[in-house]
């Protein structure tokens, strides 16, 4: 049995290092397309609130809709989801190239775009998740996130960059054309994958609901099956309590980490530069060594939450700014381990046939907490400052997941007792 902690060994698989291609053919398109993205909406409207609207448009279907994706994944064939969403995904994209080249694009027009594209990012982000995971044995999933996490930041890089490029000589409508043509490139791609042997397949529930005469094909379909499901699983609802702790007040370190650089060390704009730098330095390194996990619990998640939390805590009481780099990396590199350990335990933990679902619950919880954590912990910052938001919210997160590791252990140690009372009972 190939027992491999190599972080690439999911690329030896022929469809892996195709989707890795095309993944990073559409996350390039994708980061091209954002680069510009919020400059045209300034130049359509002038107003940076409206920046932030259309961006709150875009996210808003995933807060209310993600179960219904999650739902539709399930119920139809990942492979034609995954295609289809890429190819909507697409059209929508160079709709907005032709609008913005001909001057036809207005805020009603622009506001409709992003909707429609947040609607059809609720069943896109799930299928090419799982669709990804498909591709390979279940040990090696951890491989194929870390992997996927080291595509998107390199894409990430390639777009920005190109986005630049494209504006400056061929216009915004271009970045958006650009965009369209690496959506279609994943949409074409997604025919020939094929998963590894042994990998975990998609279950056919209504396959089986028809051999069976019909009966119960719905009932193992619905949304609500999924949401039940995520509610009575602790340890999901365990890995949601730690991960959306941590994302409120631990991760985001590009609002708390830029008010404490200008702020109490002194330092420009330049100097938290360095500071993202480091942290994408770490990230990459996180997704490396993630990618070396095979079968990741949620006690891990926790335990490098904790990790990232006390570091965090360090981080706030920093004296120079060279300390605070010294901290920043391994703060990075704790959160990319726990994010792809926490990603594994979330895709594969639960059933085949409900996995969409279980991500569409995911993408609402996510999203909340995502709306959510900027504002909370911009509050923080304005009664404790940064270094007490700091200090505070990673003291918050650290307390709060060792009083929970406490109450598991109390069960644990409870359970046994009170199935020997039934045993004796039973006897009597």
């Amino acid at each position: 049995m190939d027992v491999s902690r190599s972080p690439w060994r999911s690329l030896k698989y022929r469809s892996m290092r195709w989707w890795s291609v095309a993944n990073f053919v559409s996350n390039a398109g994708t980061w091209m397309q954002l680069t510009v993205q919020n400059l045209l909406v300034l130049q359509i409207t002038g107003s940076a609130a409206a920046t932030g609207l259309s961006m709150s448009v875009q996210a808003a279907p995933a807060l209310l809709m993600s179960l219904v994706g999650g739902a539709a994944v399930d119920r139809w064939p990942r492979k034609v989801t995954a295609a289809v969403s890429q190819a909507v995904l697409g059209a929508i994209a160079f709709t907005t190239a032709v609008l913005v080249a001909t001057g036809g694009l207005n805020l009603t027009v622009l506001m409709a775009l992003a909707a429609v594209t947040g609607v059809v990012a609720t069943v896109d982000g799930p299928a090419c998740a799982l669709l990804g995971n498909d591709l390979v044995p279940p040990e090696d999933v951890p491989s194929a996130i870390g992997v996927g996490s080291l595509v998107h930041s390199a894409g990430r890089l390639a777009g920005a960059a190109l986005g630049g490029v494209t504006v400056a000589f061929l216009g915004t409508a271009a970045a958006y054309a650009a965009n369209g043509l690496s959506f279609l490139f994943v949409a074409s791609v997604i025919p020939f994958l094929r998963p590894a042997y042994g990998a975990l397949r998609q279950a056919a529930p209504a396959r089986r609901g028809a051999e069976a005469g019909g009966e119960d094909t719905a009932a193992d379909m619905t949304v609500r099956q999924g949401l039940m499901f995520f509610l009575r699983r602790p340890r999901l609802v365990a890995l949601a309590g730690v991960t959306g702790i941590s994302a409120v007040f631990g991760r985001n370190y590009t609002l708390t980490l830029a008010v404490l650089v200008t702020g109490p060390l002194a330092g420009g704009a330049g100097s938290f530069g360095t500071v993202s730098t480091v942290l994408a330095v770490g990230g990459i390194i996180g997704a490396v060594l993630g990618a070396r996990l095979r079968r990741p619990s949620v006690r891990l998640v926790g335990l490098l939450a904790a990790a990232g939390a006390l570091l965090q805590v360090v981080a706030g009481f920093s004296p120079s700014f060279a300390v605070l780099l010294v901290l920043v990396l391994p703060m990075a590199v704790v959160e990319s381990v726990s994010d792809t350990a926490g990603k594994t335990v979330l895709q594969t933990d639960p059933p085949a046939h409900l996995r969409g679902r279980v991500l569409g619950v995911w993408g609402s919880i996510s999203t909340a907490w995502g709306l959510a954590g900027p504002p909370a912990l911009g509050l923080l910052m304005e009664l404790a400052g940064a270094r007490g938001a700091l200090v505070s919210g990673g003291l918050i997160i650290a307390g709060s997941i060792g009083a929970g590791f406490l109450l598991r252990g109390r069960r644990s140690v409870a359970a046994p007792v009170f199935l020997r009372k039934e045993e004796l009972a039973t006897v009597a």
